[in-house]
């Protein structure tokens, strides 16, 4: 092939690489680049999974070891599965609601390492080696409630009871963090707990009442 007279002209660089030498390298790489297999390109992908417990997650689902109301429980996860579904559907824990299943209800609220969260919108991966509470570890298994729930019970704060769970479950992780909590800050941390039934005045007496 002839080179255009301009091309000839080009000035090595001090590394001996023309401009020219490394447009042609650039264009053999790009090519490389198009046609790689699809199986290397799963294979890259592979290598940035998600790590837990000193093991890559992905793509396909794993056995992983979840702490759950103080026990260890193993699940088999893969690193999409939120942690409401490995809660219900894996380790068979009910009380746990799913509603809107965007984060937008509190219907699924867990606490997780102190905090409460919606579990809809957490990666069962990603509370491995964390603390997790579900309305299930509110009582005992000698059947007493926990006083959040018998406070419920005493001034009326449910109705049907889909949003429930969540509900008891922000109010418990208020009272763990602050004992004498004043109306606004229960309506603050009920905030993301919608109740298509409107008993959030008797949430909040349910709340009040609790007061140390």
């Amino acid at each position: 092939m002839k080179v255009p007279q301009e091309e000839k002209n080009l000035p090595e660089h001090s590394n001996g690489i023309s401009r020219r030498s490394f447009l042609k390298g650039f264009g053999v790489t790009s090519a490389g680049v198009a046609v790689t297999p699809v199986s290397e390109l799963l294979t890259q992908l592979g290598e940035t999974a998600t790590k837990a417990e000193g093991k890559l997650l992905g793509p396909d689902a794993a056995n992983i070891t979840l702490t759950v109301n103080g026990k260890k429980m193993t699940a088999l996860a893969a690193p999409r599965m939120t942690l409401v579904d490995v809660l219900r559907d894996q380790l068979h824990l009910t009380g746990t609601k799913v509603g809107c299943d965007r984060g937008a209800c509190g219907a699924c609220t867990v606490i997780l390492n102190g905090k409460s969260v919606p579990s809809c919108m957490t990666l069962a991966v990603d509370a491995i080696g964390k603390n997790i509470e579900t309305v299930e570890g509110l009582g005992d298994y000698d059947g007493k409630l926990h006083e959040i729930q018998e406070s419920f019970i005493e001034h009326d704060g449910l109705q049907c009871g889909f949003c429930t769970s969540g509900m008891l479950m922000s109010c418990k992780n208020l009272l763990d963090n602050n004992p004498n909590p004043s109306l606004d800050e229960i309506k603050i941390a009920t905030s993301g707990n919608l109740c298509r039934c409107g008993t959030y005045p008797k949430v909040f007496e349910a709340v009040m009442a609790m007061n140390k």
